[in-house]
């Protein structure tokens, strides 16, 4: 928990950036409508079930940046491949990435190795650090904070295909970067020695 609040707390620097991932699946629904006696047309509670598209997310907290994506699973070969357009576009000149993530199984390092030759899977990770948050602590990830804002501003709707969730989520996402909002994180190290003492190993 100290690793992630203490990367937190380290001023903005381009070189060694600080970017948060998280993954949050979107259920697609095709939901019956009717005509009622006043010709206005009204959604059922009845649907169909489309399938479901994962969302990810990569945020830069200090510079108030964030990229998504829809894909079509959560899979470790679907969380390689984004990690590396990320670190082959907006992070090509980094020195090294510190990334901010939950411990699930599919965010390893060695699926590095099961998807590009040694030497590429080598370089990237040569590039970038990990830290994981807590079992239970997935709320210091402070991409989740992305997803909330962005469920309760475009999200909370049905859909019905992949492309109508890319294109409201591309579109949020342009708008957002346009106006930049650094997150002022406030919870510290020392808070958490106060507040969480008892997540503290004792012997």
């Amino acid at each position: 928990m100290e690793q992630v609040l203490d990367l937190y707390e380290q001023p903005y620097d381009a070189d060694y950036p600080v970017v948060c991932l998280d993954e949050s699946p979107k259920q697609l629904l095709d939901y019956e409508t009717f005509i009622t006696s006043t010709g206005q047309r009204c959604r059922d509670s009845e649907y169909v079930r489309r399938g479901v598209v994962e969302l990810f997310v990569a945020t830069e907290p200090l510079r108030g940046w964030r990229c998504l994506t829809v894909e079509a699973d959560h899979k470790a070969a679907t969380w390689v491949q984004f990690v590396a357009r990320q670190m082959d576009s907006t992070y090509r000149e980094a020195k090294k990435v510190h990334w901010v993530m939950d411990n699930l199984r599919t965010h390893k390092r060695s699926f590095f190795y099961a998807h590009f030759p040694p030497a590429v899977a080598q370089a990237y990770l040569r590039r970038m650090d990990i830290t994981y948050t807590p079992a239970h602590g997935s709320w210091l990830n402070m991409a989740e904070i992305e997803f909330s804002v962005l469920s309760r501003q475009v999200l909370d709707q049905p859909f019905t295909s992949s492309e109508q969730v890319r294109h409201v989520v591309e579109q949020w996402q342009d708008r957002q970067n346009a106006r930049p909002k650094p997150r002022n994180w406030q919870f510290k190290t020392a808070d958490a020695r106060i507040k969480l003492a008892k997540l503290y190993p004792t012997s």
